[in-house]
């Protein structure tokens, strides 16, 4: 019985590092490059008929170009909502809109935005490396308490840690990776 309890325990815990690991990209996927990239637009949220409406779910998005997102509103009749709501945004991008629909142009990155964004990438990968490192802590204490409890033998225990520490290792060094492409992608001219 108890064995299943700690493969249980092993599995619960390998969820919840890929789950870090996952916020941590959606989160990376949010901060601009100097590459266009549809992510950025996923907080802009915009009145559609009475009710705040994500901007992916009112229009089209493409990106045409590297530096160029287009916006085709489904109801032309928005254009202006999403215009406003853009403008209204932390984007730093002004929206022009033509014919097609609204273009967004980014400008590339001065190098004193880029050491910026370098450091919120940084501080949302140790919050990464925290979140993988709080599950072990937490794994762990459950292990301490099936010993405790008389349910797992010291050797048992030793072995159950030392597969939680390779989960560890394995989705801190996911986390890392996720940054090391991310720093990439800021650093491309």
């Amino acid at each position: 019985m108890h064995n299943n309890a700690m493969q249980d325990l092993l599995k619960d815990a390998e969820h919840r590092m890929k789950q870090a690991v996952e916020a941590t990209l959606h989160d990376f996927q949010r901060i601009r490059t100097g590459r266009a990239n549809p992510m950025v637009l996923e907080k802009i949220m915009v009145d559609y008929y009475g009710s705040e409406t994500p901007v992916n779910q009112v229009a089209n998005i493409s990106v045409p170009e590297p530096r160029q997102i287009l916006i085709n509103p489904y109801d032309k009749g928005m254009t202006v909502a999403i215009e406003k709501a853009i403008q209204k945004s932390d984007l730093g991008v002004n929206p022009v809109v033509d014919s097609n629909g609204i273009r967004l142009n980014f400008p590339q990155m001065t190098e004193e935005r880029r050491k910026e964004l370098v450091k919120q990438v940084h501080a949302r990968t140790e919050e990464g490396r925290v979140a993988v490192r709080n599950v072990r802590r937490d794994t762990l204490q459950h292990g301490q308490a099936r010993l405790k409890a008389k349910e797992i033998s010291e050797d048992e225990l030793k072995g159950f840690e030392k597969k939680v520490q390779d989960l560890t290792d394995k989705f801190v060094h996911e986390v890392d990776d996720l940054q090391k492409k991310k720093d990439a992608e800021l650093m491309e001219i």
